[in-house]
């Protein structure tokens, strides 16, 4: 039996890929989740893997309902997207990928901070490589702004660990009294709150994800954000605050993909939605809440990674990605339409599709909580996600008028990577009780009521009619939406031009004046009665003694030393008062 942190699978496995070749690299590829799947439904319950570390345990091994969904789930899709990218030559990707794998694995199994921490920056690393493979400047630009900003979430997350570890001496990985939350708390949320995209701290996940390379999208799009909900569910359900941050998350994606032209652009803007309806169900903090955050986790992981699968073959058939480019595909990639529309109407929540049965659960919470606003808001949102990713997307690349591309469907091992995703959307929406089954609490929720189903059918099909009545203002444009991004776009600019310029002038001048005012005081300590003569007219300056060189420094430094004692003394005086 293998009993090793599964994480360890994934990371140490990592390294023996660029060793294969040929079709001994691809079955390595699908063997290695297949192992980590075992090593996972035979992780014992518990607390296992404890090290001891300059005397802190670090747990490698927290096993528990809420850990496992999010384990399984994880090493699923790392089992379609190697399916998906098996064609793919670079060793470098499959590496990255799997070292991103292991880094979220490890979170989701980190019994500590320190743990967590270390995962938490593996996965930041290792994920920005999917974004610098496309070899593109933009991808470049790309990579290191993502890089920036996880760094910065990063600091946020240490910053707060290590003030929590002063305060309790301790680094157990708990949930926090969200009653009262301090400064180390504040910053650990913010660490956690930057990797599931809030608003305002969302704009790297639309800035970065549509640069990636066509597979390393559908890993990107799988873990961080989804470890983000994790965290939050294991350390602050039922922050009131998140509540309301996760509404505007769902209306706000919907929001600004009505803008978008680049389809992974839009996909990005839903991934954002869609993490909204997680962030509002662990603001609820109820059983039912946490339960629909996580199955929507779930869900969310298969469908999107098939919608971004599907946007994937487009591009990788035609090389375009803009749907003033795209249209009339329908004939040209039939399967690849198919299989996309299967995870439209998953994340539309259409009823026998995974999305109807997860979903409804936050929506489900909200109103048993009697929040009436928030439950508009994520019905909204579900309306506005059938529109443009159920909708918008799929018409204007497969349909409209022909843009005259000579397409094909993709490799068979990335159709084949859809095809699961696929049945495992409609397999969840038949027969949802085997997500059910392993939710941390026991599920008390009926999805399939004649009323609930009518109901989201209502909503959705008016969506549709209303789609198609005004057609031609929902088309996409050929524009660029500006975003929060565009302050570490543009600002950044400004800010280090402000800091050449201005502010290095005004800096300069500070310099030349104090240079200034400590060379005349040193000129008038040489001598200061011949410098008084001068001052006042009775001597000429040429009539200045001179002084060595040894004794002008020996009497710099004696006047930098008064100076500094001076000050000292002035503030000792001030402070006996």
């Amino acid at each position: 039996m293998i009993n090793v942190p599964v994480a360890f699978i994934f990371i140490l496995g990592a390294f023996l890929v660029p060793l294969l070749r040929g079709n001994v690299r691809k079955a390595y590829l699908l063997l290695l989740p297949l192992v980590g799947f075992v090593d996972l439904i035979n992780m014992p319950r518990g607390t296992g893997f404890v090290m001891d570390f300059i005397g802190l345990d670090l747990i490698l091994g927290r096993v528990d309902n809420l850990s496992m969904v999010f384990g399984y789930v994880f090493v699923i899709m790392a089992f379609i997207g190697n399916l998906y990218a098996l064609h793919v030559k670079e060793s470098g990707q499959h590496v990255a990928a799997m070292l991103y794998v292991g880094g979220s694995l490890g979170v989701v199994f980190a019994g500590d901070y320190l743990s967590l921490f270390i995962f938490w920056e593996l996965m930041a690393i290792s994920s920005v490589w999917l974004i610098w493979y496309r070899g593109t400047k933009i991808s470049l630009n790309a990579g290191f702004r993502y890089l920036l900003v996880h760094v910065f979430g990063g600091v946020c997350l240490l910053s707060g660990i290590l003030l929590l570890f002063n305060s309790t001496g301790s680094i157990l990985f708990e949930q926090m009294d969200v009653r009262h939350l301090n400064v180390a708390s504040y910053l650990i949320l913010i660490g956690f709150m930057l990797n599931a995209a809030v608003p305002p701290l969302h704009a790297w996940l639309t800035d970065a994800y549509p640069e990636a390379t066509v597979t390393g999208i559908i890993f990107l799009s799988a873990f961080t954000t989804k470890t983000a909900i994790y965290v939050l569910l294991r350390a602050f359900p039922g922050t009131e605050a998140l509540i309301w941050i996760g509404a505007i998350m769902a209306v706000y994606g919907v929001v600004f993909a009505v803008l978008e032209n680049d389809i992974r652009r839009l996909l990005s803007y839903h991934i954002i939605s869609q993490v909204g309806y997680m962030v509002s169900g662990v603001g609820l903090g109820t059983m039912m809440a946490v339960n629909g955050s996580a199955s929507h986790a779930f869900t969310h992981i298969l469908y999107k990674g098939l919608l971004m699968m599907g946007a994937g073959a487009v591009i990788y058939t035609t090389g375009k990605s803009k749907l003033t480019e795209l249209g009339g595909l329908h004939k040209k990639m039939p399967v690849t339409l198919i299989l996309y529309m299967i995870g439209g109407f998953s994340i539309s929540a259409f009823p026998f599709f995974s999305g109807f049965v997860s979903k409804s659960m936050v929506i489900a919470a909200a109103a048993g909580e009697h929040m009436a606003f928030v439950w508009l808001m994520l019905t909204l949102a579900s309306a506005g996600t059938f529109l443009h990713t159920g909708l918008k997307l799929p018409y204007f690349t497969f349909f409209g008028k022909d843009s005259g591309i000579n397409a094909r469907e993709p490799p068979k091992n990335m159709l084949l990577a859809m095809g699961i995703a696929a049945f495992l959307s409609i397999f969840i929406g038949v027969y949802p009780q085997s997500l059910y089954n392993i939710l941390p609490y026991s599920v008390d929720f009926a999805p399939y009521t004649a009323g609930h189903i009518v109901g989201t059918l209502q909503i959705l099909l008016f969506t549709a009619l209303g789609f198609f009545l005004l057609l031609k203002q929902v088309k996409g444009t050929p524009t660029i939406t500006l975003d929060a991004d565009w302050l570490y776009r543009k600002g950044a600019g400004w800010f280090v031009w402000i800091v050449n310029n201005p502010l290095a002038d005004v800096g300069n001048m500070v310099t030349r004046v104090a240079l200034n005012f400590f060379t005349a005081l040193l000129w008038f300590s040489r001598n200061p009665v011949a410098a008084m003569k001068i001052i006042v007219g009775m001597e000429k300056r040429d009539r200045y003694p001179d002084i060595p060189q040894h004794l002008e420094v020996v009497s710099s430094n004696a006047v930098f030393v008064l100076i500094f004692l001076s000050i000292c003394i002035i503030f000792l005086l001030g402070g006996g008062q």
